[in-house]
């Protein structure tokens, strides 16, 4: 199972569009365990770009704060698992709570569409959701 997180300067990115890299964690469910990790970079981003990439590098679930509701929509489409709402720093704890069942994600959606600032950009500039 992959898990992936959007990351900005090597910490956990609130925001899934402010992202300028992801952290993608190949796990064992099983073990609660992480068995590695790596850092990439994305394409560029635009409308619907980055679902269907990550689809493509193996990802299964996406651990994000905040996204708007086009881009949960495309990642259903993806049949990718989402947590959204997600608090850290570290992208490693992140993952490890989500193995131990201990992760807090409140679900919450960006409700503004396009270019917006909803407190949560800390990444690339013009980003959408």
């Amino acid at each position: 199972m992959i898990v992936a997180l959007p990351v900005a300067e090597n910490r956990f990115s609130p925001h899934f569009g402010g992202a300028d890299a992801f952290a993608l964690y190949t796990v064992d469910p099983d073990h609660k365990r992480i068995t590695s990790r790596r850092i990439i970079e994305p394409p560029v981003h635009g409308r619907g770009v980055f679902p269907g990439w990550l689809k493509s590098q193996g990802a299964t679930v996406v651990l994000a704060g905040g996204m708007g509701p086009r881009a949960v929509s495309m990642f259903e489409q993806q049949n990718i698992e989402l947590h959204l709402g997600v608090e850290a720093n570290d992208p490693d704890e992140a993952v490890k709570r989500y193995l131990e069942g201990s992760l807090v994600a409140t679900g919450a959606v960006c409700q503004d569409q396009g270019f917006h600032d909803c407190g949560h950009h800390h990444g690339r500039k013009g980003t959408t959701s």
